[in-house]
């Protein structure tokens, strides 16, 4: 059967445990748990998985990447996630709610200060080098541990923990290097995306962003080449047609309500519109997705 509408978990719906905020355990049994979870849904919290060993392919927001050993993925609340594995899976899983760092640090935006953190799917999925996964692999088994014990101060343990991964991680990134060399751009680039995030419904053009940066329209572009590898109206477009992604894939709404949603004209405009980005136009999107829906069931079906 094909879902109208993309499922949203919570932590309290899918842990063993029934903890309010976070969540820690290996990948394996996780998975045993929650088969449904290879269709297409959302979370409303934070989610990361390392894998040790498998294969086959993970989606996250309709990019698709192969399933490596000591590869570690990132999602934020509200992506759209979904995956096909092949054989034996198993690596460790970790999901926290937004508010799990909010008692324990005083910045607000912390957790966005992390390239992998921000919904950029390029950023999100690393792969981790062989002389630190010995590192990597030791801060889950920290956290599984600690999640597991009654211990005094052991969630400050697992959140504390968790920064020390994050910044391991965060140091083996292009954007890290990029900050680092730039800290003013890439601040610039963070507000350009988080302004997109507000505004991608109703402005468009790049000079209406740099407007409210305070930078002009060429100063803009060449922030977002210099740390994107793409000009500043690509950035707000692939936005657009991520939100179009999202809501095709809910049979619940027809292509010119989401053409509606979506602040086009008219369906035919958006229609060109998605097909020039995509390469597809919508409906052909959509029947896409579905296929692949009725594939991943019936993999499962004989698997179960």
């Amino acid at each position: 059967m094909i879902k109208k509408d993309i499922p949203v978990y919570s932590i309290d719906k899918l842990s063993l445990f029934k903890q309010k905020d976070i969540q820690i355990s290996r990948f394996a049994p996780y998975l045993a748990v929650h088969k449904n979870l290879h269709l297409a849904h959302k979370h409303d919290f934070y989610h990361l998985i390392l894998f040790l060993e498998g294969g086959g392919t993970h989606d996250i927001d309709f990019h698709k990447f192969p399933v490596q050993p000591y590869q570690i993925y990132f999602m934020i609340p509200g992506q759209v996630h979904s995956w096909s594995f092949e054989g034996h899976v198993d690596g460790y899983v970790v999901n926290f709610s937004p508010s799990f760092f909010h008692s324990f640090m005083a910045r607000a935006d912390f957790l966005g200060q992390y390239p992998f953190l921000n919904g950029i799917v390029e950023e999100s999925v690393i792969d981790i080098p062989a002389d630190i996964q010995p590192k990597v692999k030791h801060y889950f088994e920290v956290l599984l541990q600690e999640s597991e014990t009654d211990s005094t101060f052991g969630l400050d343990m697992v959140r504390a923990v968790l920064i020390q991964l994050f910044i391991t991680i965060s140091r083996l990134s292009d954007a890290e290097k990029n900050r680092q060399a730039s800290l003013h751009n890439y601040t610039i680039l963070k507000n350009f995306q988080k302004l997109i995030e507000v505004n991608y419904n109703t402005l468009r053009l790049p000079k209406e962003y740099a407007q409210k940066l305070f930078i002009t329209p060429n100063y803009l572009n060449t922030i977002c080449r210099q740390l994107m590898g793409i000009p500043s109206g690509e950035v707000i477009r692939n936005r657009i047609v991520m939100e179009a992604k999202r809501q095709l894939v809910n049979l619940d709404l027809t292509v010119a309500e989401i053409a509606y949603n979506l602040n086009f004209e008219d369906t035919s405009y958006f229609t060109k519109f998605f097909k020039k980005q995509a390469g597809v136009t919508p409906r052909e999107f959509r029947e896409e997705e579905i296929k692949r829906v009725k594939r991943a069931n019936s993999r499962l079906g004989s698997i179960r």
